[in-house]
């Protein structure tokens, strides 16, 4: 059994060592000892005939103890009283055994004596790799962090295991040759991470190769100082680089007697001043209070039947109260989380579209309600075979556009918000007064969104808190447009002298674990706020505290950008705090 080594990485910085023969040579000798001994050298015969000699000692002496060991038995002999054979015999067959058990043991043992070797010269490489490339340039280079298997793995043989080994569909290419590769064509460039085992490296090539192909600079995109292997499979695809989007913090938000520091990520100016202002005026005025008043995620397939009438047959069957608890059982078992809470149906001719909605725990809950409503789909198939799934997604849900049924019904989390703000603290914090917060809420927020034929959009910029928070928190900045749904309301009370402020958002779709949720940054942003994860206490928990803390800091953006128009302040601080001073005819694209 010979010793077996690891074929000799294709490193990209061997090329250094082609300009330095004596550094190469001193390298080769390192790499290339001489001819590997073999296992069986240290056997006075060849290993077949070793290994048939023992085997059949084994098997021989067995069988002697044990026919002995029956012929005292039968002859009640004490089996501890042993003849010079039957001791001879015993040592033979101790022997054999740990001969055999050595020789299984040593393909284990070489191959890890190969692998320590492999990494002691790997470790010479790079000490040397090193000092040259300090000598030359002064210059340090970062050393890519391998990752495991990307969406592809139709290019590579190798398990996801063994991506810290050399690529095994690319064994000579440097990444000049890469990029090169990738602008021809030759090599996808989607399945790069998959050849290559190293999400950063991948990321740096399809960057280079993107800016040959385009003719543009990527200069000002950054590209280090990112996790690419914690987006690999779960949140983007070919990337070459990330957006910095600046975090602001608004507060403390008193909210249910508690207070909130909220992390706002966004690129508008005055925002996040406008709706710690508000933050300020509500602390002021002893706090908001927030209620979650329902809680259920959608999805909505469509189907087809043959006729209207039969179409018809699956509505009543699926409304009927008697057959809820058999769907809910076959839906829930998609998840340990997932409830189904109620079943909606629509029809349009033979088309029949079908809402279910459920809760999803502390995730937000797309996925997890899809899941469910497959199985649901699977077990009608049986009662109606004439059945024809379009879609499991009618847009009777409604996902990511806005949708009178989410308006009216709500998805995800609704919730209402609201706060007592005194006289004194709208005169002093606010820079207006209580009449005319309520004109201009009843003129601008009512009529005026009535008047556009607004959907849900009876409020002044709840989308922009909504949001900040969202891209801050790790959600899915798409679903802000159902999630800025709201109504805000301004009453005066105590005869004049308050104010009753109110924001009412029926679907607010948030979660604290799945998706954006687990990156570094965002998980960082939903820790300040105390929600980070699941919670195993209370599951659910976390989320609907979230999704409370984005109705108190609407409230508060609400109420700041509503007494700044009132008090004629809006374009004076726009103009103060969102307009560069920056040259831009000095910056060149």
């Amino acid at each position: 059994m010979d010793v077996r080594r690891r074929p000799p990485k294709p490193s990209h910085r061997n090329h250094h060592l082609q300009h330095h023969p004596q550094r190469a040579s001193s390298a080769a000798l390192r790499r290339s000892p001489s001819p590997a001994p073999k296992a069986s050298d240290a056997l006075p015969l060849p290993l077949y005939l070793t290994n048939g000699i023992f085997f059949t000692l084994f098997f021989s002496v067995a069988y002697y103890l044990l026919h002995r060991w029956r012929d005292k038995i039968r002859n009640s002999t004490p089996l501890h009283v042993v003849t010079l054979s039957e001791l001879a015999a015993i040592l033979s067959l101790i022997a054999s055994f740990i001969y055999l058990l050595g020789f299984f043991g040593i393909d284990f043992v070489q191959s890890f004596i190969a692998r320590a070797s492999h990494d002691a010269w790997d470790i010479e490489d790079e000490e040397e790799n090193s000092r040259f490339l300090l000598d030359e340039d002064r210059r340090p280079r970062r050393r890519p962090v391998p990752c495991p298997a990307a969406l592809d793995n139709s290019s590579i043989s190798a398990p996801v295991s063994n991506f810290m080994d050399p690529p095994v569909s690319l064994p000579s290419q440097d990444d000049e040759d890469l990029v090169k590769s990738v602008v021809s064509g030759d090599i996808p460039s989607y399945s790069l991470e998959s050849r290559l085992g190293d999400c950063y490296r991948a990321a740096s090539v399809r960057r280079e190769a993107v800016q040959r192909i385009t003719g543009r600079s990527l200069t000002g995109l950054p590209l280090d100082g990112f996790d690419y292997q914690s987006i690999l499979g779960q949140c983007c695809e070919m990337p070459i680089g990330y957006v910095q989007i600046p975090v602001g913090i608004a507060g403390p938000l008193l909210l249910n007697g508690c207070e909130y520091s909220v992390p706002m990520a966004t690129t508008e100016g005055c925002l996040v001043a406008s709706t710690n202002r508000g933050c300020k005026a509500i602390y002021a005025s002893g706090g908001a209070t927030s209620i979650l008043f329902r809680d259920g995620m959608t999805r909505a397939p469509v189907v087809k039947f043959p006729t209207a009438s039969r179409a018809s047959e699956l509505f009543f069957f699926l409304e009927d109260p008697a057959n809820f608890d058999t769907l809910a059982m076959v839906f829930n078992k998609s998840s340990r989380f997932a409830r189904l809470q109620k079943i909606q149906c629509s029809l349009a001719g033979r088309n029949l579209y079908i809402r279910f909605s459920c809760g999803t725990g502390d995730a937000m809950g797309m996925n997890m309600v899809s899941k469910g409503v497959q199985n649901v789909l699977e077990f009608l198939q049986d009662e109606f075979p004439d059945m024809d799934v379009v879609g499991i997604s009618g847009n009777f849900c409604s996902d990511k556009k806005p949708a009178a049924v989410n308006w009216i019904q709500g998805r995800g989390k609704s919730v209402v918000c609201e706060a007592m703000i005194s006289g004194e603290v709208v005169e002093k914090v606010l820079k207006t007064s209580v009449s005319a917060l309520v004109e201009l809420n009843t003129i601008k927020n009512l009529t005026g969104s009535a008047i556009a034929g607004s959907l849900g959009g009876f409020n002044a910029h709840a989308a922009n808190i909504v949001s900040a928070i969202f891209i801050a928190t790790g959600q899915d900045p798409a679903q802000n447009i159902e999630s800025s749904h709201c109504i805000t309301m301004m009453e005066a009370i105590n005869d004049g002298k308050d104010i009753h402020v109110s924001v009412t958002m029926p679907c607010i779709e948030v979660g604290t674990v799945g998706g954006g949720t687990q990156l570094a940054s965002q998980s960082a942003c939903l820790n300040l706020l105390g929600v980070k994860g699941a919670c195993r206490e209370s599951p659910a928990a976390n989320s609907r505290l979230l999704a409370n803390i984005v109705a108190g800091s609407v409230l508060a953006g609400e109420l700041s950008l509503m007494s700044a128009i009132a008090a004629g302040q809006l374009v004076k601080s726009h103009m103060k705090y969102n307009r560069s001073s920056r040259d831009m005819s000095t910056i060149t694209s």
